[in-house]
């Protein structure tokens, strides 16, 4: 039996006549780029994370960018950010010319809440959690320290849609939440696209303008501006796999509670939920110190497995100019050494997840 890291297929054909249905009536309409499905999809999930506003883009690394620059960070700010985090995280605060201040990550694989006041300096503006893997940050002490000092909080929800810390839904906690709706996240397009909600009507108008070439007016531009909306074909998509979110993150609870309960194997260490946390479980992630011979172990028995992720921003050639050497985050450090990220993904047989289980368990 041969299991892959993530398959796109299979939750396509769950729901393939009404994803059929919806492009044919998109590509019919005559109108491809800030309609009707943009503007239905940005209220439908506003209302689906309880929130006042949604803004769509065309990827989780605009939405991060483009919610820094509306806050007016830039060059000479300092942005604090988890150093184990995907790339696109730290490129959202340098795009804008502002620089990325690491944070270690804790036992959970988010940022370290102990760590934040330590990091903080006169030229901090921001705190980005990444809520990684799925697994929602611990929100209560970040926004305590926040409003303590006066900072922003970005949350950056590429990998989170629907989880929660304490009931209440990441990216709905900050001042902006930005989602990326990569093929492979939990709520997927079918192309690049992504969205930022917040609370603050200024911060929506400012990013709807920004990502519409700086204008509100057609051919009046007050800045410079990008091109970055979401299309009326991935809006109108996502608005059909909107629907069967809840679901699907149930189906992937469901896969990860059977390899937590069922993985035996002294060498696998298996995630953990700090408390108050909810996960839908993007990824699971596992650990071990023979994490190359325990990849190749798995793909020898027809389980391909993918690193999340294997060269920590600040050690990678982007960022060389930040001068943060081997050793300087010990953790995440250690953690890119020893991650391995499990098939899960909608669709997944059951036969499939037992199979992954048993092979792991003869290790």
């Amino acid at each position: 039996m041969k299991v892959i890291s993530g398959r796109l297929d299979r939750a396509f054909e769950l729901h393939q006549k009404e994803y059929e249905d919806k492009a044919i009536e998109v590509l019919r309409s005559g109108w491809y780029i800030l309609g009707k499905e943009v503007s239905s999809f940005e209220e439908e999930f506003a209302a689906h994370n309880n929130i006042e506003y949604c803004v769509g883009v065309a990827s989780g690394l605009d939405a991060l960018a483009l919610a820094i620059r509306a806050l007016g960070i830039g060059e000479g700010d300092e942005v604090l950010v988890q150093a184990n985090t995907y790339i696109a995280s730290v490129m959202g605060i340098t795009m804008n010319r502002a620089t990325p201040v690491f944070v270690e990550a804790n036992k959970y694989y988010n940022i370290s809440v102990e760590d934040l006041e330590s990091k903080i300096t006169p030229k901090t503006k921001a705190i980005m959690v990444v809520h990684l893997y799925g697994q929602a940050c611990k929100m209560d002490v970040v926004m305590e320290v926040a409003k303590k000092h006066g900072l922003y909080v970005v949350e950056d929800c590429a990998q989170s849609h629907d989880a929660c810390y304490n009931g209440k839904k990441t990216g709905t906690f900050g001042d902006i939440g930005c989602f990326s709706f990569y093929p492979t996240k939990n709520l997927g397009a079918f192309g690049d696209a992504g969205a930022i909600l917040t609370s603050n009507k200024e911060l929506r108008d400012k990013i709807a303008m920004l990502r519409n070439y700086g204008s509100k007016v057609k051919y009046h531009f007050e800045e410079v501006g990008l091109n970055s909306r979401l299309d009326e074909l991935q809006a109108g998509l996502l608005r059909v796999r909107l629907r069967y979110l809840e679901a699907m993150a149930k189906e992937r609870e469901r896969i990860a509670d059977y390899y937590t309960k069922n993985i035996k194997n002294d060498k696998i260490i298996k995630p953990e939920l700090q408390e108050g946390a909810t996960s839908v479980w993007h990824q699971y992630v596992v650990r071990t110190d023979e994490r190359d011979r325990f990849e190749e172990y798995l793909k020898e028995n027809e389980i391909i497995t993918t690193i999340h992720y294997p060269i920590p921003p600040h050690l990678s050639k982007a960022y060389e100019y930040l001068n943060l050497k081997e050793g300087s985050f010990p953790m995440t450090e250690k953690y890119a050494k020893e991650m391995l990220s499990l098939p899960i993904y909608n669709g997944m047989t059951d036969e499939e997840v037992k199979y992954v289980v048993e092979v792991i368990n003869k290790y």
